[in-house]
This record gives structure tokens, C-alpha cells and sequence, in this order.
């Protein structure tokens, strides 16, 4: 046990490795000056990232199927197919959840009046502390289920409970989940100047060190994303309570939110009704949860799952453009 621990220590090192390295390359290569990012480049890199994360679903399945490193599913035959399918259910979910997340985002941006140029930057330094703080909120999840095993009946509730919020939030109240309050503090007890300074989060006037937009954009940003992440931590562990699963589809599906952001920043809000498509899914995951005890025999519950939650998504998206925002707010009118 003690050996299989110590070679599964290579392989969070060899991922982790591999991870610094790609977000390296792209800051220092691809995106090392500040540039409007066009939705083509944006599109293909997004392709990418996709591509990247739907591949290493192959790598799952070889390593779990015959054990690479120590990859074990304990109680679970086959390996292999049964880690594939979690990896991918989680990373669908993972990666639908972070759509919800843009529109903040945009909201953000728009508030701070941050220059498309530079809000690549923003983008890339907040996903890397989100990553670093998903990873230690999946530990300390992993650790609290493995001595307190009933907390995930909490969690099931919790996620029903967030479904019902998401399900009834209104666009106005995005900027409190963007870090509104906290961008506020902020103002009050740091020195912050309103003025750009390039691409950078902090500039000196008269001797002061001083906050600028996009460092406010910054700690927004990861505000938002914790408050997201208090509902997809608990949604990934709803379908696998394997670590390394969690964490790599968290990985993967935050790695490609920038570039999904500016290949979707013009178009997302006519996906009005995604929002409700989502609070069904993590409700979807919720009930799971609760009901963990008597699905956990039921053949193929993981291929319903995957099913249940891509019919969800492509209801939200098929409604969103068969009912454009403007014909309903029109009808709405009419109506009062």
C-alpha cells in the first residue's frame, strides 16, 4: 500500500508538471503581449483545450484498466471504463458549470471598463489561484468524506439548494457574485487609483503603491469563482469520490474557461435560458447524492447520468435560440 502511494505521488507530480508547463508556454509564448484576442483564435484555442481534456479521458481509462501508478477504483470492475466515464461525466459537468461563470465574468469587465487587450491577463493569473484553491478545497473535501462519509448527504442538499437559488437568480444580482461587496471593501481600505496602467496590477504615483482596475478585476474574478466552486466541488463529488478523477476534470475544464470566454463573451447572454439548464443539472447531481445508498447497484447509473445531463444542456441551449431573449422580454411587456 505504501509503494502504490509513493509511485501515485509521481503521477500528481507528473500532472501538475505538465499543467505548469502548458499554462507557461501560453503566457510566455502564445500570449506574451497584451492583444485583443478574435474570436477565431479564441474558438481554436478553446478546440484545443477541449480536444486536450476529451483526450486525456483515453489516458484515464489505459491507467485505471491496468493500473498505471498505483490508478485504482476500489469495488469497481472494470477500472478503465469506470473511471472514464466519471472523468468525462465530471469534466461535462465541471466544464458546463464554468459557462455560468463567463457571464460574471463579462459583468466584471464591464464594470471595470478593463480593455478586451488585457482581460487575457486577468483571466490567466485568476484561473491559476483558482486551480491552487480548488485543489485545496478538493482535499479538504476528499478528506472530510474519507472520516465523515455522511457529509456527502450535506452536500446533496446543498446542491439542491443551490439548484433552487440558480434556478430563480435574476442577471442583477451577478455583480454581488462577482465580488461586488468585496471589490467595495477593497475601495475603502486599500489605496486603489482608477486609471490603467498597462497590463500591469499595480503602479506607483507619488510613492505609493497603488491597485489598479485589473487588480480589482483580479480579486473579482476570484471571488467569483469561489462562490462557483462551493457548487461544482461538491457536484464532482457527487460522481466520483476518486481524487485524482476530481481534480483532473477541474483541471481541464478550467484550463480552456479563457479562451471559451472570449470565443463566447459576444454571444453568451442569448443562452438565457442555459442558467436554468444548470440549476437542473446540479439538482440532477443533488438527488444523486442523496439517493447515493440505493443507485449504487444500478447498472450503467453513470452512462443515465452523462445522458440526463447532455439532454439538459442541449434543452437550455435549443430553447435559448427558439426563444431569443428579445421575444421574450417583448412578450413579458406586453403582457404588463
Amino acid at each position: 500500500m505504501v509503494e502504490s502511494d509513493d509511485v501515485m505521488q509521481w503521477l500528481w507530480v507528473g500532472f501538475i508538471s505538465a499543467i505548469v508547463t502548458l499554462l507557461a508556454l501560453d503566457l510566455g509564448l502564445v500570449h506574451r503581449k497584451a492583444h485583443t484576442v478574435r474570436p477565431r483564435e479564441a474558438l481554436a484555442t478553446s478546440a484545443a483545450w477541449i480536444g486536450l481534456g476529451l483526450l486525456f479521458t483515453v489516458f484515464v481509462y489505459f491507467g485505471y484498466e491496468h493500473h498505471w501508478f498505483g490508478m485504482d477504483l476500489p469495488h469497481a470492475e472494470p477500472d478503465g471504463s469506470v473511471a472514464a466515464l466519471a472523468y468525462l461525466t465530471g469534466y461535462v459537468v465541471e466544464k458546463s458549470l464554468s459557462v455560468d461563470n463567463l457571464c460574471v465574468i463579462a459583468m466584471i469587465f464591464q464594470t471595470l471598463g478593463i480593455p478586451q487587450a488585457y482581460q487575457h491577463r486577468v483571466l490567466f493569473w485568476g484561473i491559476l489561484a483558482a486551480l491552487v484553491m480548488r485543489g485545496i478545497m478538493i482535499l479538504i473535501g476528499s478528506l472530510l468524506i474519507e472520516r465523515f462519509h455522511w457529509i456527502l448527504y450535506l452536500f446533496g442538499l446543498f446542491l439542491i439548494i443551490a439548484a433552487l437559488r440558480m434556478f430563480f437568480d435574476r442577471p442583477e444580482a451577478a455583480p454581488k457574485r462577482g465580488g461586488g461587496v468585496l471589490i467595495r471593501f477593497v475601495r475603502r481600505f486599500l489605496p486603489v487609483t482608477e486609471e490603467l496602467s498597462g497590463q500591469h496590477f499595480f503602479r506607483w504615483t507619488d510613492g505609493r503603491l497603488l491597485l489598479t482596475p485589473l487588480a480589482l478585476a483580479l480579486i473579482a474574478v476570484e471571488a467569483a469563482d469561489l462562490v462557483f466552486a462551493l457548487d461544482s466541488i461538491p457536484a464532482i463529488f457527487a460522481i466520483t469520490e476518486d481524487r485524482f478523477l476530481v481534480f483532473t476534470s477541474n483541471v481541464f475544464a478550467l484550463l480552456g474557461l479563457r479562451s471559451l470566454y472570449f470565443a463566447l463573451a459576444h454571444v453568451i447572454d442569448r443562452f438565457h435560458y442555459l442558467n436554468r439548464a444548470l440549476a437542473a443539472i446540479l439538482a440532477l447531481v443533488g438527488v444523486k447524492l442523496l439517493l447515493k445508498d440505493v443507485l449504487h447497484g444500478v447498472p450503467g447509473i453513470m452512462y443515465y447520468m452523462l445522458g440526463a445531463i447532455a439532454i439538459l444542456l442541449a434543452t437550455g441551449i435549443g430553447a435559448s435560440l427558439i426563444w431569443p431573449k428579445s421575444a421574450v422580454n417583448g412578450s413579458a411587456n406586453r403582457t404588463g
